[in-house]
């Protein structure tokens, strides 16, 4: 009897917090779009009051959810809205939100199809989809991440070993004293999180060579340097100033001649190929050896998801395999085997959804509308007196006020405290700017037009003419 007493009050229990968080979640997500993009200085404020000490004693599941939405949600950057342009992120998509509470509930551990069937079923299906939709070869691997950092870092380790494998040397069991040296070619605009990767695995940045590039960010092909065996190539899909796309197909043909390893950082860009009107953008990026895309950027999947793609298994496998005797090995290689986390989430439910409820048409509609947003943006910006600095072909928009670049700072702080909508300063080319990344699957024209009235009117007051 006590058992099933304790039983009752569990149930009830979760249930209890789980309706309080399925409402209080809905108020947020109804006016979200109505409140400030950014959190008030009284939201922020507030914060002091989660500085208090350990409850001695256990609360109600639903007061502690009751009082994180309280507190908490006013104090979030509305990134779930159609307003936010700052990063190149999206907001979540209907299904892919639902996907998540769903896979939260299920709280499983996908580390093989016996620990998660139904999440290694989900990311097999998934990543059947994204090879598909994304014009990939069938035969590459795709493992789920945190984000292009780790994914970077998967497909990286695999250049690596694949490369020095070649050259007669096994690093994972020799490590890299005395390994034979890699050399590394990179676009000058390469992504910070790229060159972290390159840290963490030890290439040593003093091997790194920076190609320089054309005006709109693309690698400038004659600046690129001999490339042999040992050679590790990262191109880009989709600069992340500029939206441009290094000319992958050229270089390809390159490494390909001498064995050499390419790989594509398409953190948000490779999502270009899921348009017929994109597509061509991104010319021969199949003959790469490895690519990363983000879930949670173009895709709109909740906040983390990275996909790290190789050509080549076996060179993601090899670094990355674990064997422990309590996990049941399988002919295909289980997830644990194929990402650096032995423990992670069901990432692939999400993306799965998120590919279920678009379709392949669905998600090139998705990509047009951000991309024809962001000409709106460009077109708009100049008329508000603003040079447009980037050749706008996808959902970047990098624009400086002609005669003022100097205002760039203030006029993205005067925005994001108006509330009306949050971007921020760049530069880019040797000018101050701001750029403006258009993501979001709920982004609307009026989203666009609200926000080029704010920067008109930060504009005017930023020129004592209010």
């Amino acid at each position: 009897m006590p058992n099933e007493v304790h039983q009752n009050s569990r149930k009830l229990q979760a249930k209890g917090a789980f309706i309080s968080a399925s409402e209080l979640a809905e108020d947020y997500l109804e006016h979200v779009t109505d409140r400030p993009v950014a959190a008030t200085e009284a939201a922020l404020d507030a914060l002091i009051q989660f500085d208090t000490p350990l409850p001695e004693t256990s609360n109600p599941p639903s007061s502690t959810i009751k009082l994180l939405h309280k507190i908490g949600s006013p104090a979030t950057t509305a990134t779930a809205g159609g307003r936010f342009f700052g990063l190149v992120v999206g907001g979540t998509l209907p299904a892919a939100l639902g996907a998540r509470v769903l896979a939260s509930s299920w709280d499983q551990v996908v580390l093989n199809d016996a620990t998660s069937p139904i999440g290694v079923k989900l990311e097999q299906v998934a990543a059947r989809w994204l090879l598909d939709i994304l014009r990939l070869p069938k035969q590459a691997s795709v493992g789920f991440t945190t984000g292009a950092s780790i994914a970077n870092f998967t497909c990286l380790a695999a250049a690596r070993h694949r490369l020095l494998a070649s050259a007669g040397w096994d690093v994972k069991q020799k490590g890299l004293n005395g390994a034979p040296k890699l050399r590394v070619i990179v676009s000058e605009e390469i992504h910070i999180t790229v060159l972290k990767a390159l840290g963490l695995l030890g290439f040593g940045l003093d091997n790194t060579t920076k190609v320089p590039c054309d005006q709109n960010g693309a690698i400038d092909l004659a600046a690129l340097p001999e490339i042999d065996s040992k050679t590790l190539v990262i191109a880009q899909a989709g600069n992340v100033n500029s939206g441009a796309h290094d000319p992958i197909a050229e270089i390809a043909n390159k490494t390909a001649d001498v064995g050499a390893w390419l790989h594509v950082d398409g953190a948000f860009g490779l999502w270009a190929a899921a348009s017929p009107r994109t597509q061509d953008q991104l010319s021969g990026y199949e003959a790469a050896d490895s690519w990363v895309v983000d879930g949670h950027k173009w895709l709109n999947t909740p906040y983390d998801c990275g996909i790290a793609i190789c050509k080549h298994p076996t060179a993601i496998h090899a670094p990355m395999a674990t064997q422990a005797p309590f996990l049941k090995e399988r002919d295909i290689a289980a997830p644990k085997d194929m990402v650096p986390e032995f423990s992670r989430s069901a990432r692939g439910v999400e993306v799965w959804a998120a590919l279920h409820s678009l379709g392949r048409k669905g998600v090139a509609e998705l990509i047009d509308r951000c991309c024809d947003n962001a000409l709106a943006f460009a077109d708009g910006l100049q008329a508000l007196g603003f040079t447009i600095l980037n050749d706008v072909k996808l959902n970047q928009v990098v624009a400086t006020l002609h005669g003022e670049e100097h205002l760039s700072v203030q006029i993205a702080e005067h925005v994001q405290k108006s509330g009306i909508a949050w971007f921020g300063p760049t530069a880019w080319k040797g000018h101050q700017a701001i750029r403006i990344s258009v993501s979001s699957w709920i982004t609307s024209k009026e989203d666009v037009q609200k926000t080029l009235v704010a920067i008109g009117k930060a504009v005017k007051s930023l020129k004592g003419n209010p």
